[in-house]
């Protein structure tokens, strides 16, 4: 039996390589020797010698093995089939549109083992509130489709009076054993049971409710919990409110996902608001007492003589609350002058006194242009 070569030297990396290195450097390789890429005589060969030295080099435990013991120690403590179980093979060769090479060479997924889903689906909803809800948390009621068990056969597909009879081809297990030979060597795969379709039990008289499935869909309502100051696009869980499973796994969760209506006065920027006040020249030029809306109700600003546009007043605690943190952002008030679209005629007269007294021309000039 010829030596096996050093893993490090088969991939072309130093002892000290990261997990990276090491699969950028197998990437390259692979890409080279694929037997779908290369039909050279060898090349599968070479394939399957840096296939393994990957396998060792990107698991943690087999290669501190490995750099321990050597090849002769660590073929001591690991049996063929073992060096290749749960190898991330499949990032690498869906990347390189291989699809998964598991699946090429033995029939499975992704390592040795076929586990039949014991836990329900998770669902995905929206919940549009308003910024108040946002602000002072709320219970928000939703109806939800999902699967659920049902109620007539209780989950187990049979209809009542009968039950289902354990399937002959896996003695209950859902699961079977098949040997298969590759490039690698002989395996033994774990797969689903062709005959139960990994159930673990055949139904000789479905249930007419479910069709035999042992699961319905449903709509049915819960309630939400909105904390206080959640921001756009968080996502709620809820464990346990997704799909249900017929065999009596654990159900799915229910993500939801939280959106905040526009609103009408406030602009909100984190846990801070944004409010524009429009006051009248009088009031920036003399100063005035003006109500502002809050998310706590109407409150007096005092606008100071001289204001100018553009200028922000800040009402510090009046924001929203920090999401799962202590304190309040701020409202702040941004001044715009309200300009009046029309005047009466004694408006007119005092505003262009005003404008006489500020040494303003306000006449409207009429220009000749020459192209």
């Amino acid at each position: 039996m010829a030596e096996k070569k050093d893993y490090y030297e088969v991939l072309g990396v130093q002892r000290s390589a990261s997990k990276d290195e090491i699969k950028d450097a197998y990437r390259k390789l692979a890409m080279e020797f694929h037997p779908d890429r290369n039909k050279d005589v060898g090349a599968e060969e070479r394939f399957k010698e840096i296939s393994e030295a990957y396998a060792v080099l990107s698991d943690d435990q087999k290669r501190q093995t490995y750099d321990q013991l050597g090849h002769s120690g660590f073929d001591q403590r690991y049996k063929q089939e073992d060096i290749f179980r749960g190898a991330d093979f499949d990032s690498v060769f869906r990347d390189m549109g291989f699809g998964d090479i598991f699946r090429t060479f033995f029939g499975g997924s992704g390592g040795f083992g076929v586990e039949r889903s014991n836990r329900g689906q998770d669902l995905a909803v929206d919940l549009e509130i308003t910024l108040e809800e946002a602000a002072k948390g709320a219970d928000k009621e939703m109806e939800i489709p999902r699967t659920e068990r049902c109620d007539v056969c209780g989950g187990s597909g049979a209809a009542p009076g009968t039950s289902a009879r354990v399937c002959p081809r896996c003695g209950g297990a859902g699961q079977v054993q098949v040997q298969q030979r590759s490039s690698f060597g002989v395996f033994v795969q774990v797969a689903i049971c062709p005959q139960c379709k990994g159930k673990g039990k055949l139904i000789e008289t479905p249930c007419g409710n479910c069709r035999g499935s042992g699961l319905v869909k449903k709509r049915r309502k819960i309630t939400v919990h909105i904390p206080a100051g959640i921001d756009e696009g968080y996502q709620l869980r809820l464990r346990g409110e997704g799909d249900m499973t017929s065999n009596g796994g654990e159900p799915g969760d229910l993500y939801v996902i939280v959106h905040i209506k526009l609103h009408q006065q406030f602009i909100r920027e984190a846990e801070d608001l944004w409010y524009i006040a429009m006051i009248t020249f009088p009031q920036a030029a003399l100063g005035a007492d003006i109500t502002i809306p809050t998310l706590e109700g109407p409150t007096t600003v005092k606008i100071h003589p001289g204001t100018q546009v553009g200028e922000t007043i800040t009402l510090k605690g009046k924001g929203l609350p920090r999401f799962r943190a202590y304190g309040k952002g701020n409202l702040n008030i941004r001044i715009g002058i309200a300009v009046p679209e029309k005047l009466t005629n004694s408006q007119r007269v005092l505003l262009e006194q005003l404008a006489k007294e500020f040494g303003t021309d306000t006449q409207t000039k009429s220009h000749k242009f020459h192209f």
